[in-house]
């Protein structure tokens, strides 16, 4: 393999017309140069150079290095350019898929934070429900994946995916603000016998798996992944439902009142590709939501 440094010798040697004159624009003992050609020229097999008098003159191979050498030499440079930037975060890219409360609350505020210390670094977001947005992931369609689970974690395939928890959020009970219940409001089995608004079937497992640890099956009767027009529902009349602390920050319905439920919580989970360390802008943005999510002032 061609050493570059001696690369760079011969390009100077080329330039300056001389060893002695190399030898000093590199600030080299001429010695030394004269033993770096000589050690390029066993790399490649046959001689650069021809002495004609006190000057050199490059052979075809040599003319052929140099040639070659200065685009190579360039393209270095530039690749080491490019590095430090990414280095210093002055370029670089992460795309994040987040679920929808996140991006309505928790994102922008993070997005904000990493571009106005790195303005440099272009940040993409895109919309995704826990499931597309890690397969989004793997796929290599993003670097971070914002997601949520209920409860203990689902047993699926996670070697080669590092899971960082951030927040656990408080789940509510949202019932209608002008309707009362004999019981306690923070007791699911007060509902036992109310319609209930809820997401689809995979949405709704956590909902279902909580009504039957209270001893009753819920009466889904009105079904949206919407959380403004569960509320609306609700403030309605048509029923009530369960939702995450993040939904009721993003967006509060004045008709509906909130029931905070102990001990039920989700917990809200950044995930990226591969063992850590995470790549330097994947890492930023990680830094940015950790320090953004700070425990919230939940609403009551």
């Amino acid at each position: 393999m061609i050493d570059l440094s001696r690369l760079r010798v011969l390009v100077a040697v080329a330039r300056e017309g001389s060893i002695t004159a190399a030898a000093e624009a590199l600030h080299y003992a001429q010695p030394s140069v004269s033993h770096q050609l000589a050690k390029l020229e066993a790399e490649v097999g046959m001689p650069l150079l021809q002495r004609m008098g006190r000057g050199i003159r490059l052979t075809e191979a040599g003319r052929l290095l140099v040639d070659r050498a200065e685009s190579i030499l360039a393209q270095v440079e530039s690749v080491h350019a490019e590095l430090d930037e990414l280095a210093g975060l002055r370029t670089g890219r992460v795309r994040l898929a987040a679920f929808p409360s996140a991006l309505a609350t928790l994102v922008p505020l993070a997005a904000a934070r990493v571009l106005d210390r790195y303005p440099g670094i272009e940040l993409t977001l895109r919309e995704a429900e826990p499931p597309d947005a890690l397969n989004a992931l793997r796929e290599n369609d993003v670097d971070v994946a914002l997601i949520f689970e209920h409860g203990d974690p689902p047993q699926r395939d996670r070697r080669d995916t590092t899971m960082t928890p951030l927040l656990d959020e408080p789940l509510y009970v949202v019932t209608p603000a002008d309707r009362s219940w004999d019981g306690s409001r923070t007791d699911l089995a007060t509902y036992a016998d109310t319609r209930w608004i809820a997401g689809c079937e995979r949405c709704r497992e956590h909902l279902v798996a909580a009504c039957g640890r209270a001893g009753f099956s819920p009466i889904v009767e009105f079904e949206t992944d919407d959380y403004v027009a569960v509320q609306a529902l609700v403030a309605a009349g048509l029923g009530v439902s369960l939702l995450p602390g993040l939904t009721l920050l993003a967006n509060r319905h004045p008709g509906v009142r909130l029931h905070r439920i102990d001990g039920m919580r989700r917990q809200v989970v950044a995930a990226v590709h591969g063992k850590p360390p995470a790549s330097q802008p994947a890492q930023v943005l990680l830094d940015a939501l950790t320090a953004t999510l700070a425990e919230p002032e939940w609403p009551s």
